[in-house]
């Protein structure tokens, strides 16, 4: 029998339980539910109205209520950040607040992340160091802003500047801001990411390059790689930390590798972990093998190299939506985290590190990342390709590096 021929009857000792029946199935008598036998029948709800009710139009309405969620979920999340958790736990549980306690915060580092800009208006960035900003979108160079629809690019800078309702990771370095994507995350132009980062390493003489950014490693983005990559060891060989997000293909079997320009040899290649440690599901998962030279990857250097927190991690966003704050999860926030702690390294050991020019060597370089290598934690006895050494500890990596200098 059809579904729509059949009937719903409510159960007499729990009414909110519906038995389906034939329609000329007597039932229930009236004694059992306390009414007559004619009320009883009159409790039985016909199934064929409620079918053509909830299909199609059932349908279509949970499909449009779902579609309106997605799109205002932003500034619903911004509303109700106020009465959620914060991310303390990440600062804490990575020992940004045990080296903080000591007076590290990232103060005479000099900093450039590569995004959609930043809302430098917001409250949490009062006080900020900002040295340069470069628009390589639509080269607006004086109108400083955050273009990406999701304010990615003030979300990643909240992480690690935030000053005032919640303290970032390093909100004393000195920080240059280039905007090299578009609204929707993705590069602007093809070389626009390889434009910023030369601009930061040559311009704006930095220390470290944050990129919570990155494209597959299969070829599928063309010239945004080649470009990108070209620039990256170009920073690389002047001395200059990058630091760059794993992705978010963990569950995608036909990504085979860390995105780009992560998979680079002397990039530092960063994945995401939750609250208890775990890495995250989407944290993207590593080859053995280089693809650039077709090698294996070899320590320190095989990918990715370290995890650090960064599932509903609570940061900044822009200032059109009140309250200005939300909730992001990826690699990408991991990655400004571990930018963050690298800042502190140099803070507390740039004089050691550097050469008689001021400058950091190959040698100082993986001298940095054999310590970061050396300190994860719960990193087991070898390198794994979705946890990569362990998770970020900044205290035990600020102290491998005192070692490795004989201090």
């Amino acid at each position: 029998m059809a579904i729509e021929h059949l009937e719903l009857m409510p159960e007499p000792e729990e009414t909110r339980l519906l038995t389906a029946v034939d329609p000329d199935a007597p039932g229930y008598p009236g004694v059992a539910y306390g009414v007559s036998d004619q009320e009883a029948r009159e409790l039985r709800w016909p199934v064929g109205p409620m079918k053509e009710f909830l299909w199609p139009w059932g349908a279509v309405s949970f499909s449009i209520g779902t579609i309106l969620l997605l799109i205002s979920w932003p500034w619903i999340q911004a509303y109700i950040a106020p009465i959620l958790p914060d991310s303390e736990w990440a600062y804490v549980n990575s020992g940004f607040r045990e080296i903080q306690s000591d007076g590290f915060f990232g103060e005479g580092v000099h900093v450039c992340i590569v995004d959609t800009g930043i809302d430098i208006n917001h409250i949490e960035f009062s006080g900020v160091d900002l040295v340069g900003f470069r628009d390589f979108y639509i080269e607006a160079n004086d109108d400083v802003r955050d273009v990406g629809s999701n304010f990615h690019g003030t979300q990643m800078a909240g992480l690690m500047l935030a000053n005032k309702t919640y303290i970032g990771a390093a909100p004393e370095v000195s920080v240059s801001i280039a905007i090299a994507l578009g609204p929707d995350g993705s590069a602007g132009q093809i070389d626009s990411v390889a434009s910023a980062i030369r601009w930061c390493w040559i311009s704006q003489n930095v220390d470290i390059i944050s990129l919570s950014l990155g494209g597959d490693p299969d070829g599928s983005t063309g010239g945004f790689e080649s470009e990108t990559s070209v620039a990256v060891n170009e920073a690389l060989d002047a001395g200059v930390f990058v630091v760059a997000a794993a992705g978010n293909n963990g569950i995608d079997s036909s990504v085979n590798d860390v995105s780009t320009p992560a998979n680079i040899e002397r990039v530092i290649a960063v994945g995401a972990t939750t609250r208890n440690g775990e890495v995250w599901r989407n944290s993207s998962i590593g080859s053995e093998q280089d693809p650039n030279t077709g090698e294996l990857r070899q320590y320190p250097n095989q990918k990715p190299e370290i995890t650090a927190p960064g599932v509903m991690i609570y940061s900044t966003v822009s200032t059109s939506i009140k309250p200005s704050y939300a909730y992001s999860s990826g690699t990408s926030d991991s990655t400004v985290l571990v930018s963050s702690a690298l800042a502190i390294i140099l803070e507390i050991h740039g004089d050691e590190l550097r050469g008689d020019n001021g400058g950091i060597d190959q040698k100082a370089m993986f001298l940095v990342k054999r310590a970061l290598a050396n300190s994860a934690m719960n990193s087991g006895s070898s390198h794994d390709l979705k946890n990569g050494y362990g998770e970020l500890n900044v205290v035990g990596w600020s102290e491998n590096v005192a070692f490795e200098l004989n201090q």
